[in-house]
């Protein structure tokens, strides 16, 4: 479990950070704050891993305020501005997340932080991999089990979602799809398609079938579709 805290001098933009937290399960936040000096305090008196960020701030700004720490946490920078962006690799930082970031990208960031910090402390246990994702459909967010997704389709401008009982629709890119969805269990097969790598029931040259679904295999991932095949 990541021990993080945000920093932002806009209580809406901390807001958006609880609500999207709230959804992953390695991370939790245990103070928020719209005053850096506050932060510091609460820093040399508790243990946190990871800091989320705001770059532009009245009193300091999240780089010096980066500078000004002596063996910082990882950090995570959450910004509405693109120019700090190559200062902010130079000084370690896990991530640079430019407002508005989507879910999609905020649980990517929030995956590589979990990384570097199994990597930091030496830990051998497999990364924890959530069961299920939240993905908005109309105005609703619904809960998904990954293990009831057999397919994702690209459907114009939406993402649809096959389960085995049901579709779901939802306005999602390709990419951000991708990012939703474990590596170590789903698989890019097409521009158009990604599937469960577990409910594959054959392999052909040319296509993979999902039960009784035969979904074709574009020729930029032949050779992913190969090392599961062995």
């Amino acid at each position: 479990m990541l021990r993080a805290i945000a920093i932002d001098d806009e209580p809406i933009a901390l807001d958006v950070i609880k609500n999207l937290s709230a959804k992953i399960s390695f991370v939790e936040i245990k103070k928020y704050f719209t005053d850096a000096f506050e932060a510091i305090d609460y820093l040399q008196k508790e243990k946190i891993d990871l800091i989320f960020l705001d770059i532009k701030m009245p009193d300091i700004s999240g780089i010096d305020f980066l500078k000004s720490i002596s063996n910082p946490p990882m950090v995570i920078f959450t910004t509405a501005y693109s120019e700090h962006a190559v200062q902010s690799f130079e000084l370690d930082a896990i991530d640079y997340l430019l407002k508005p970031f989507s879910q999609a990208r905020f649980l990517k960031a929030c995956n590589k932080a979990y990384e570097q910090y199994k990597l930091k402390n030496n830990l051998n246990e497999i990364v924890n991999i959530p069961d299920s994702i939240f993905i908005k459909s109309g105005y609703d967010q619904i809960r998904i089990s990954l293990n009831e997704i057999l397919y994702v389709e690209s459907n114009g401008n939406y993402m649809q979602f096959v389960l085995s009982n049901q579709k779901i629709l939802s306005r999602l890119t390709m990419s951000e799809t991708e990012e939703l969805l474990p590596v170590s269990s789903f698989v890019r097969i097409h521009r158009s398609y990604i599937v469960s790598k577990k409910q594959i029931s054959k392999i052909e040259k040319n296509a993979v079938w999902i039960k009784q679904i035969e979904l074709p295999i574009g020729a930029a991932y032949i050779k992913e579709i190969q090392k599961i095949a062995g």
